[in-house]
Formats: structure tokens, sequence, C-alpha cells
């Protein structure tokens, strides 16, 4: 196999078996290169883009409450675990609420990338100096297991709307394995974006500015640069809809035309049918029964459902079932 697959062999191996696929399909976390990561930045400031807004301040409005949900009852120290935790905007609304309360707590950032760990520790000793910072390099059930050995409560956030790119099943177990660590008295707090009117979330994912397409797009620029392609991007369209029956937010690459894309490192060609699509993502929406079954399933009991007033998204307090 030609070197340019070392340069990232996990990305290698996905996009071989994904290309294969009916439909063709490659996940949405590849998005996430640089170029990516920054369009993704600036999906999150576009009107149409209401989860991010929404989530901040819905955990503006109910820090207060939602910090009481987190913590223990006692002074007894605890660890405030993100997974994923990004740029921390949102958390920092919670960190500091739990500064001002002086909650003895610690904060535990995960992520698979030291990169990001590293500017974001650099961040919160910058604006929070008096905050314990702890970063863990990890898979996320890695880092929990890892946390339980730990004496005192661990909360563990996952905000955003990141629960929703998994599928039903994926999703499931996904939440099986983070429960499993966690005791009775440990909490999970995740975002869910909620279910509304369909124009509105179709919107969020195709914005009339073309930040979306492009950020889509960019997973093709990046196959290119990292594995030796040769998409045209001239030649592929972003597609997005969504489905309320399913509740699902699907996005798509569509080939304009009949072509051949050739993967230097995988010393592989494609064929591509006029019209042919590589499925890149799902996002799913959920109800408040939806979320309480999810929830039953993995083992967990929804104790507190904070929502905004539009109810476009919600920001839910779970315990593991004794």
């Amino acid at each position: 196999m030609p070197h340019l697959a070392t340069a990232n062999t996990e990305l290698a191996r996905h996009v071989a078996a994904g290309l294969q696929k009916t439909p063709k399909t490659l996940s949405s976390k590849y998005f996430y290169d640089d170029a990516g990561s920054e369009l993704f930045q600036q999906i999150m400031g576009l009107p149409e883009y209401y989860p991010t807004r929404t989530e901040f301040g819905l955990l503006t409005t109910y820090r207060g409450a939602i910090t009481a949900a987190l913590r223990p009852v006692s002074d007894e120290p605890f660890y405030l675990i993100e997974l994923g935790a990004g740029d921390g905007l949102k958390t920092k609304i919670l960190l500091r609420e739990l500064l001002e309360q002086r909650a003895n707590f610690s904060y535990v950032p995960v992520d698979i990338s030291s990169g990001a760990l590293d500017g974001l520790a650099a961040s919160l000793h910058a604006e929070l100096p008096n905050l314990r910072v702890e970063p863990v390099v990890a898979e996320y059930t890695a880092a929990l297991t890892l946390m339980a050995a730990r004496p005192g409560r661990k909360a563990v956030l996952f905000l955003g709307s990141n629960i929703g790119n998994f599928s039903p099943s994926d999703r499931r177990e996904f939440l099986r394995a983070l429960t499993q660590p966690l005791s009775p008295d440990d909490r999970l707090l995740i975002g869910f974006d909620l279910q509304k009117a369909p124009r509105l979330i179709r919107a969020a994912y195709d914005d009339a500015q073309g930040v979306t397409a492009a950020f889509n797009l960019n997973l093709l620029t990046r196959l290119n640069r990292e594995l030796g392609g040769n998409f045209d991007l001239a030649h592929w369209q972003h597609y997005t809809d969504y489905d309320p029956i399913a509740g699902v937010v699907r996005s798509f690459l569509v080939s304009t035309r009949a072509q051949q894309v050739h993967l230097e490192a995988l010393d592989q060609t494609v064929d591509f049918a006029a019209w042919e699509i590589i499925h890149t993502e799902n996002s799913y929406k959920f109800t408040q029964p939806l979320i309480s079954q999810l929830a039953t399933e993995a083992g967990l009991e929804a104790q507190n459902f904070f929502t905004d007033e539009q109810a476009y998204f919600a920001d839910v307090v779970l315990a593991p079932q004794a």
C-alpha cells in the first residue's frame, strides 16, 4: 500500500470499507480536521444554527439548578468529567457557577487529542486560575473506568447534540458503556436536540450562506490531501433532509455525474454513478418520552429535565439505576 496511508491508517481503513458499502458511507467524525473545525465554529454562529446558542442560553438560565443537581448534597469532593470538551465555552458557565458556590470539585476534560486538551487547559488557567483541572487523554469509556476507582461523586457531562450522531443501536450501546463504571451516586448531564418544526431543523443543516455545504465537502478535500484522492469538488453537491417520522437529519454528498475517483493510499479506484450519494451524517432529534425510554434501556433514570422556553433543546440529568 502506498506511503500516504501511513499518515492515518484508521482513516484509510474506514474509507476503504465505507466506499464499498451500499449506500456508500463515511463517518461524520472525520469532518474535524483543522479546516473542518474552523468551519464548524462558523456554523455555530449562523442564524439558522439554533443548537449552540439555545443550549448556551439554557445553561445560563438554569446554571444554579443544574449544578445543584450534579454536585453531592454534602461538601465532599467530586469530579466534573466532560467527554469531548472542545473549547469549553458552554462548560465555563457551569464551572464559574461551581466556583462561585465554592464547590469542592476538580474538572476533568476528556479527549483523545492531547493538543485540544492542552489548549483548553491553558485557556482555563488564564480565565479561571482557581479551578483544579486534570485533563485525561483517553477514549471516553476508558477514562470513566479510570476515574471510577477514585472516591467521590462523578458528574459526567456530554453536552451539545453529540448523542444525536449515533444510530439508535450505537446510542444504546454507548450509553450502556458510559453507565457501566458509574455508581448510583454518580450523575450524567446529556444534551438532546428536541423535535420541532421540520423546516427549522432542516435549515440548521443547510444554511443560506453555504457554510454547512463547505463543511460537508471539506471531507472530500481531506481525503484528497491525506489519502491521495482526486475528488473534483466541482462535481459534488451537499444535500440534507429531515425525516420527521424517524426524527433524523441525514446529510449526503451527491455525485453530479458518472465519475471515477482514485485513492492513491488505498490503491483503489471507486466508481460513482450520476446522482449517487455518500451518506456522511445522521443527527437524531428527541422527545421527552424517547429520552426517558433511552435512559431506561441504558440502566439510567432521568432525574431533571431542563429546557428552553421554545422547547428546542434539553439538558437532562440522569442517574444510574440502583
